[in-house]
């Protein structure tokens, strides 16, 4: 057997809601986050929703002694809100930005204009190369009525390709961030089972926080009760998961939340609770030769429901290609009805010019009102043609990928004669992990 090398790593991800000026106690929940990164030591720090810039600069010279490396992903028009602290020297770094991300005119929600996206970065960890990402997708607003439902899907598909395109050179994976997904959620079970990412809560020796590792919480004084609706006591949506090589096991030796205000202070440091995973690296002299499946049935059960859980979202992502497709329509014909408006305004205009010594029956105010309203008709409804145009083509591009894929997994389920089928109506019950597969089984 190859002798082992043990490595232990403190990681953190916190979802700070740093809206300057509409978040409540921004400034102060600042200071108290700084303390408390100063005061844990954690080995790496994964932010999200640090909207400014300012905040950042602020954090990174408060932390400046603890942990010396830090980036901040720059995207959208108020930015990505990601940010990555770190005790070991960040030597590459890279940002992906999801191709859909919500709607502009939906101004109150805000998560169009924060560029949603994916930050990457490259560590040391002793020998070890570490990829370590931080993310945070959009918003879940309504659960029975979810209209961003294949946006989010998207997104994780986006982001389980960015992961596996980009971490096969690496010793282990680290994710941290606000997924907004319920553990079972469709795009969770697709970004977990494509990738083998283990979720830290679920793997976790040693727990210590809230009931279920949720991370919004009813007791959480900046929490609306009635948001969390139908969940009375809470929802689990924010996430450290990780993974090994075949050169480095990782275990998740225990993992803790806040719980809601922070003792000797009048509130907590976020709406969201913070995320602390202790992770052991075990580090072989020898590379092992285990990236096969040990018993063909078991890569048999796995591809199926890959491909099961690839097919649920492709259906999910039509249905949204659909909704697209509908209001395109929409706006397109709003757009020739205001056009139609306009020239039946310009064919009375004309009246006086055509027949010589006739007054303008109307008042000149009016039609230049008229003119105005149609102008902006036509306007808006062409941006949202191109905005329609923009994410049908989107939705299309990552439907043709899902084909493509159960394609591909369906050619190696064939390979396994045994396989038993499998019932794509299924889920794993709450709380299990699904079946991770990695590109080589």
């Amino acid at each position: 057997m190859a002798n082992t090398d043990s490595v232990k790593v403190r990681v953190l991800s916190l979802n700070c809601w740093g809206i300057r000026y509409l978040s409540k106690q921004c400034p102060q929940r600042y200071a108290m986050i700084g303390d408390m990164l100063c005061k844990e030591e954690h080995d790496i720090v994964l932010l999200q929703e640090v909207w400014s810039e300012k905040d950042y600069l602020s954090l990174k010279k408060k932390l400046a002694c603890s942990h010396p490396h830090s980036h901040y992903f720059k995207s959208g028009v108020i930015g990505s809100g990601l940010a990555i602290f770190s005790i070991h020297r960040i030597h590459d770094t890279f940002l992906f930005r999801y191709s859909l991300n919500g709607y502009p005119y939906m101004a109150h929600h805000g998560d169009w204009f924060g560029g949603k996206a994916v930050g990457m970065a490259v560590l040391n960890i002793g020998s070890l190369t570490a990829n370590v990402y931080v993310t945070h997708l959009h918003a879940e607003y309504c659960r029975d009525k979810d209209s961003y439902l294949p946006h989010r899907v998207v997104q994780a598909w986006e982001l389980q390709q960015f992961i596996r395109h980009t971490s096969a050179g690496a010793d282990m994976v680290i994710l941290g961030g606000d997924l907004n997904m319920h553990p079972q959620d469709l795009g969770n079970r697709l970004l977990r089972s494509y990738t083998g990412l283990q979720d830290a809560y679920l793997e976790s020796a040693k727990f210590d926080g809230c009931e279920d590792g949720m991370t919004l919480i009813a007791d959480n004084p900046f929490i609306n009760k009635k948001e969390l609706c139908p969940f009375e006591k809470g929802i689990r949506i924010d996430y450290i998961l990780f993974k090994g090589s075949t050169k480095t096991d990782i275990y998740c030796d225990y993992m803790s939340t806040t719980k809601g205000s922070v003792p000797n202070h009048p509130f907590p440091y976020s709406d969201h609770e913070a995320l602390t995973a202790g992770l052991r690296l075990e580090t072989h002299t020898q590379t092992r030769s285990d990236g096969q499946p040990k018993m063909k049935d078991s890569a048999a059960g796995k591809l199926a429901a890959l491909v099961d859980i690839v097919t649920e979202a492709r259906t999910e992502v039509k249905v949204g290609l659909h909704c697209a497709e509908g209001m395109r329509y929409t706006a397109t014909r709003t757009g020739v009805m205001g056009l139609a408006l306009l020239v039946l305004e310009l064919a009375i205009a004309a009246v006086p010019w055509l027949a010589l010594g006739t007054e303008q029956p109307f008042p000149r105010t009016s039609f230049y009102l008229l003119a105005a309203l149609c102008f902006a008709i036509l306007l808006t409804t062409f941006l949202l043609y191109i905005f329609y145009t923009m994410e049908l083509k989107a939705l299309q591009g990552a439907e043709d990928q899902m084909r493509l894929a159960v394609g591909s997994l369906q050619e190696k389920l064939r390979g396994f004669p045994l396989a038993q089928p499998h019932n794509p109506s299924r889920r794993p019950p709450e709380g299990h992990e699904p079946s991770a597969l990695t590109p080589e089984e």
